[in-house]
């Protein structure tokens, strides 16, 4: 079996142990390795020619990229987690505890165990390249760092700064990773081995210990003020969470008792945590969340079709959507991208958007003005069909009216190329429908993004029933080099994410029309586990796209989806949300505190009162979005549970420690919520008739995963 670990003797006494996993791209910590390093641990103690030891990687981007998580699956018990943890422990102590000075060399992705890795090596030195990233992202999996970081990490750095790392799971850089004292050196990569070969023949262990400010100084060195460190993180934590998610406090608490009661304690704390937060469901979750990403990367969408290269773009209007799809374009995928629009104040707003943007990475100098202006130089405009015959792409973002999308399709099959791809961004309206006026429909498609384009990280690849493989392929290749998460669904109205929402958000509407009030029903969301509550999110859609929205869902799916008539009345106040600061909230630069506008119950002709205990309401909200996504996981508008989870998650922020709808429905249990939906039905009426196949799965005691 080939080795992971080799050891070179250089005749200056420095030693270089290269990890090297066989056959993967990159290095993961996995627990049959501790018998490995362990044994070539006893080999360095007891050969005295030895003088320092430098520990680098054998893969050339990166050095370790963390812990092998699929090992945690394999944990049956929280005691198979602990030994886990512990293992890590014994090698990582083994380790620290050489006699002889130990450099750790990184260059690439040093994230999770490859950081802790390297925290029990005396002095680190990193190298200046981009790729290079260090941090414990272990939160984001509703996890701890288990092997041994939640204690030496805060005796390195801080405590204070150590929470912000652990709790956040945020990475840093280079440069920012030498101002905390994370590492002792940063160098370009061309002089990486040399210094931490110099470094380890210095024999100096690691003293640089980072600026901290006074105050910082003052209440880390005494245990009352630690003790305020750990309640505010407490405090914050427990407003950020809303006790959704356990990892953020187990982490505070192995802090804090490390540091009351010493590194052996701490350690035993950690592992003990680490293997009761391994077996809960969030941490489950979230890891399913992970697995189902990683494993869409490798898929086409469309078999073993292979993607035809995009060389160029072209986005049709130049609005706030237009803008942020030209900006991932250029920015993300570094492919040339033309934007056209019928008037010149659309083409500046969509180059001075993507200039904004990139602009606050050379504010916070993740990039040089030049490297800017480089890619500032890839975005073009036009205000007619000039420059795009070579585009393989085009990328329509106009208005939701069916005639003007129809007029897209023939003006870019007579200016285009005949491979040319037409992708409508259109939020609602059927593909096939929009296809119709196309003489290449095989080259038509649907690239639904979110907004903000920038941030959000799905789009929904929509095939009509003539859209051709290579399409398929080509799109879902180009969505992902925008740094995008593409599922591909089915045509239809609403596709996945706007159909599951609509029900959702009508729910909530219901619910304030029977006198909830607009601030009660956003918390009981929020509190369930949404990012932000239904009203507030129709205030930052727009009132006015919800109403353009609901007729055609209704219209094609039924009477399930019809809107309260009452939000006429909105239109007819020129409430259309955030974007005239006209809504359900109150829009004032003053005042930071985001406040109900009340005067917009007297327009609705409700007065509210009523306050429904919270769980209840989300409920309400929550089992509309489930029975539909099962109606589009039996109508084959989604593949599979899988995409219709990461669907969710991804495009409308469903609770991630949930794993998404099929995963919530199977942790609550079909035929509960098959009783929960009858209940509904028999209260307010057909629309909360279970999904056939529901009710199929409730008879027959299946579920999606299990």
């Amino acid at each position: 079996m080939e080795k992971t670990f080799n050891l070179e003797r250089r005749e200056d006494g420095i030693a270089i142990l290269t990890m090297d996993v066989p056959g993967e791209t990159m290095n993961t910590l996995r627990s049959e390795f501790g018998t490995e390093i362990s044994e070539m641990l006893v080999d360095i103690k007891a050969d005295n020619s030895i003088k320092g030891l430098v520990i680098t990687s054998g893969k050339e981007d990166s050095f370790v990229a963390g812990a092998d998580i699929s090992m945690l699956d394999g944990c049956e018990t929280a005691m198979d987690a602990k030994i886990l943890s512990q293992q890590g422990h014994v090698v990582f102590n083994e380790l620290e505890n050489l006699a002889i000075p130990v450099v750790a060399a990184i260059n690439g992705p040093c994230l999770g165990g490859g950081l802790e890795l390297a925290l029990a090596c005396h002095q680190r030195v990193c190298s200046l390249d981009s790729k290079t990233m260090m941090g414990v992202p272990e939160v984001q999996l509703g996890l701890l760092p288990g092997g041994g970081g939640t204690q030496r990490l805060p005796r390195l750095v801080g405590i204070t700064t150590a929470l912000d790392l652990m709790l956040t799971g945020k990475q840093v850089r280079p440069k920012q990773a030498l101002k905390m004292g994370l590492v002792d050196d940063i160098v370009p990569a061309t002089i990486l081995m040399r210094t931490a070969i110099e470094m380890a023949l210095a024999g100096k262990r690691s003293a640089k210990k980072k600026k901290q400010s006074v105050i910082n100084k003052m209440l880390e060195g005494t245990s009352a003020g630690r003790n305020i460190i750990f309640d505010q993180a407490a405090k914050q934590v427990a407003k950020k969470t809303l006790g959704n998610y356990p990892a953020p406090e187990k982490i505070i608490d192995c802090v804090r008792q490390g540091m009351t009661k010493g590194l052996i304690k701490g350690l035993e704390v950690e592992a003990s945590h680490f293997a009761d937060l391994v077996m809960t469901n969030e941490s489950k979750a979230l890891r399913s969340l992970f697995f189902a990403t990683t494993e869409m990367k490798k898929e086409t969408g469309a078999g073993d079709v292979t993607p035809r290269k995009i060389h160029k773009a072209m986005v049709l209007g130049g609005g706030l959507m237009g803008g942020g799809i030209a900006s991932v374009t250029t920015t993300k995928a570094k492919i040339p991208a033309r934007v056209k629009d019928i008037s010149e104040a659309g083409l500046s707003n969509a180059l001075s958007y993507a200039y904004k943007l990139l602009d606050k990475g050379v504010k916070r100098r993740h990039m040089t003005p030049a490297v800017r202006d480089n890619l500032m130089a890839l975005m073009t405009t036009t205000t007619q069909y000039t420059g795009i015959k070579d585009a393989d792409i085009v990328i329509e973002a106009v208005f939701e009216d069916l005639s003007l999308k129809h007029q897209m399709v023939k003006d870019v099959e007579r200016e285009c190329a005949e491979h040319t791809i037409f992708a409508s961004n259109t939020s609602s309206l059927p593909i096939g429908q929009i296809a119709e006026a196309a003489s290449r429909p095989e080259n038509v498609i649907g690239l639904h993004y979110f907004s903000p384009v920038e941030k959000m990280p799905l789009v929904e690849v929509i095939a009509h029933k003539h859209t051709s493989a290579e399409t398929i392929a080509t799109t879902v290749a180009f969505a992902r080099k925008q740094g995008k998460t593409p599922i591909v669904v089915q045509d239809g109205a609403g596709f996945y994410v706007n159909r599951i929402l609509a029900l959702y958000m009508n729910e909530a509407a219901q619910m304030l029309l029977e006198g909830q009030g607009i601030d009660h029903l956003d918390k009981a969301l929020v509190k369930f586990g949404f990012p932000v509550g239904p009203i507030t999110l129709l205030d930052e859609v727009g009132i006015d796209v919800g109403a353009k929205i609901a007729p055609i869902l209704t219209a094609e799916l039924g009477e399930r989806f019809k809107a309260p008539s009452a939000f006429d009345k909105l239109l007819a106040d020129d409430r259309k949300g955030r974007k005239n600061s006209k809504g359900f909230y109150q829009y004032s630069k003053k005042s930071k505190s985001k406040q109900v506008d009340t005067s917009v119950y007297s327009v609705l002709g409700v007065t509210p009162g009523q306050s429904s205990d919270e769980s209840k309401i989300a409920e309400r909200c929550v089992v509309q979005m489930l029975n539909e996504a099962v109606r589009c996981l039996d109508e084959g508008i989604i593949a599979s549970a899988r995409d219709g989870d990461i669907g969710a998650i991804f495009g409308i922020g469903f609770p991630p420690f949930l794993g998404g709808p099929f995963r919530y429905i199977d942790s609550l249990g079909p035929a509960k919520l098959v009783t929960l939906l009858t209940a509904y039905q028999a209260k307010f009426g057909d629309r909360f008739e279970p999904a056939p196949r529901l009710k199929q799965m409730a008879e027959d005691n299946q579920y999606f995963y299990k």
